[in-house]
């Protein structure tokens, strides 16, 4: 104990092999080799008792570098820690991931987390709902209760961690990964939700979630966005203590969205805490109370941050920089900009499109003609099942217009709204492909989304959100004059959808060329778009597609017919939705003026 005391004082060295990428027998121990302090006659980087893989001493590390930098699979990460973070809540093994601090729920309130995939996001849920007895960072003995009792006591959690300990906390839990449904439950959606209805509610929930219509349909039947609702319904059906709800949005349009916020808010009472983890800004806005902010190094360690208002915390994201913790863990800001009409006509035409017309059994699209200018991006947005995705499919050669020529005389490089992995193709062969543009991939996407990292991995290893990263990083290197980004913000966390926005407008600008992005989340269609193309009508009956106009008019049109109204955060520029009938609300509405610019 006294020699913890003693490190509280110095910066902590935490060190973090990914044994999924370490290869030992292929580099021959290199770690170990090129180790200084092996060097020296000192065991700095061993093998294990197995000699199967090596270990790392964080007391003898001297923290220079050379072994990650080293390591020809980038399995390795050393990081020096500020003393506050000296004893991490739980760590699951030598030389592996950590989360350090810890959140408490709060009955009656939504509790929001923004932060980065692989960042301890599950590791909370599972200590929350008493699957993991977290060992305070404490290898040698086995982890209990009594200990973790022993630690938080006299602290405020005391009370909520009793209670996990024994039992005595319900939690239920909407998964990320909706589309693993189908392989695990089959029958009808309604008798699924049956199973999972323990309030007598289902009717009104399906009701409310415009799940209604679906209820006899077989559960292999349903699209992404109608599993996502009835996997939420599924959620908050249950009687529980926590609701946690795992990235509640994905496959949702913008109402649905809202809508689903809305109703997730409504569990919070004085009998129940909500917990929600979700990647776009805005609904996580619109639904939080307060904000948690998990910030680290992802699959090395993770923390979490105190509790903050949402304003506030989600500014501090923004900011990249934590005003109580004193901690600024990303080297820029991230601002929202104005963009004034007048900069878009100074950019040159260079193609337009005719008016298309596409018809399927039971639904039939039209859109009207539309010009594109060198370097700019154009967001389309609109409801689900509207033809949105038909249009892009008709650009790019997929799919044939019933009425309309497609003549563009551009190349183009299209990434569709669903990924299918090439098997046994891994991500290094893919951007070693001809017509991947090297230079570019170097100087601009590497940088921003460390793609390299993945290469020994086979595409159909990767996660949702690796995959989606190396699909929009591979169209955008292509040589091309025309870039058709569908949903590219799916699946990635909120940093990287950022970093995706980025990436987008500036190999837009630089390489001159035209980008159209289909995705529902306003605050990256915002971020990234210089003009939008809506689509309205009946959804899975009729689609219109509006011609590409400047971002006020098109964002107006949009949220009008959504009939919900954004105003913008004095502080970052960034789109805030206001709460459905709220002074704000009403007043914009009352002017017209559902996206103000200012």
């Amino acid at each position: 104990m006294a020699k913890k005391n003693i490190e509280q004082h110095k910066a902590v060295r935490i060190a973090v092999i990914d044994y999924d990428k370490c290869q030992p027998e292929k580099c021959n121990w290199l770690c170990i080799r090129m180790c200084p302090v092996n060097r020296q006659s000192k065991e700095c980087i061993v093998q294990d008792e197995q000699g199967k893989k090596p270990l790392i001493s964080e007391e003898l590390c001297t923290g220079c570098g050379i072994c990650p930098h080293k390591c020809p699979f980038e399995a390795i990460s050393i990081v020096n820690l500020t003393a506050r973070l000296a004893e991490p809540l739980h760590q699951y093994g030598e030389n592996m991931f950590r989360v350090y601090k810890h959140l408490q729920p709060e009955k009656g309130a939504v509790i929001g987390l923004i932060g980065r995939n692989g960042i301890g996001k599950s590791t909370l849920l599972n200590i929350l709902s008493g699957n993991i007895i977290p060992n305070l960072g404490n290898l040698d003995t086995e982890a209990s209760w009594e200990s973790v009792l022993e630690h938080f006591r006299g602290k405020e959690i005391f009370e909520f961690i009793e209670q996990v300990s024994e039992k005595k906390i319900k939690l239920s839990y909407k998964p990320q990964q909706v589309d693993s449904i189908p392989k695990k439950f089959k029958g009808r959606v309604i008798d699924l939700l049956k199973k999972a209805d323990e309030k007598g509610l289902l009717k009104k929930t399906a009701k409310e979630l415009e799940i209604d219509g679906i209820l006899e349909q077989d559960i292999s039947s349903v699209s992404g966005g109608e599993l996502q609702r009835i996997a939420i319904a599924a959620a908050m059906l249950k009687k529980a203590d926590i609701y946690f709800f795992d990235e509640p949005t994905s496959y949702l349009d913008v109402r649905q969205r809202l809508r689903t916020a809305m109703l997730i808010r409504e569990l919070a009472d004085e009998n129940t805490a909500v917990i929600v983890v979700e990647h776009d800004l805005s609904v996580l806005d619109y639904l939080s109370d307060y904000i948690n902010v998990l910030f680290g190094k992802p699959n090395v360690y993770g923390v979490i941050s105190a509790k903050k208002s949402v304003r506030n915390g989600i500014n501090e994201f923004l900011d990249g920089f934590l005003r109580d913790e004193n901690i600024k863990f990303r080297g820029e800001e991230l601002r929202f900009e104005v963009k004034p009409p007048g900069e878009l006509t100074k950019k040159k035409k260079i193609a337009k499109f005719p008016v298309l017309k596409k018809s399927f059994k039971g639904f039939e699209l039209e859109t009207e003609s539309g010009y594109f200018r060198e370097g700019e991006v154009i967001g389309i947005l609109g409801p689900n099942a509207i033809g949105k995705t038909t249009f892009v499919k008709m650009l790019a050669g997929v799919e044939k217009p019933d009425l309309g020529r497609i003549d563009l005389n551009l190349k183009v490089s299209y990434k569709p709204q669903y990924l299918v992995p090439e098997k046994g193709k891994t991500v290094e062969e893919l951007f070693s492909e001809d017509e991947i543009d090297s230079g570019l991939f170097e100087s601009e996407i590497e940088r921003k989304l460390s793609i390299k990292r993945l290469f020994p991995m086979k595409l159909e290893e990767l996660s949702g959100g690796e995959l989606q990263k190396v699909a929009v990083a591979s169209a955008l290197c292509r040589d091309s004059q025309l870039m058709l980004l569908d949903e590219p913000s799916a699946f990635i966390d909120v940093e990287d959808r950022l970093e995706v926005a980025e990436l987008i407008k500036s190999v837009s600008e630089k390489k001159k060329r035209v980008s159209l992005v289909v995705d529902h989340d306003i605050l990256f269609q915002d971020y990234v778009s210089d003009r939008l193309m809506v689509f309205e009508g009946e959804q899975s009956v009729k689609g219109i597609g509006r011609a590409p106009v400047e971002m006020h008019e098109g964002m107006n049109s949009f949220l009008k017919s959504m009939d919900v109204s954004f105003r913008r955060d004095t502080s970052t520029g960034r789109p805030r939705a206001n709460k459905i009938d709220s002074v704000k609300d009403t007043e914009q509405k009352k002017k017209g003026e559902y996206y103000y610019s200012l």
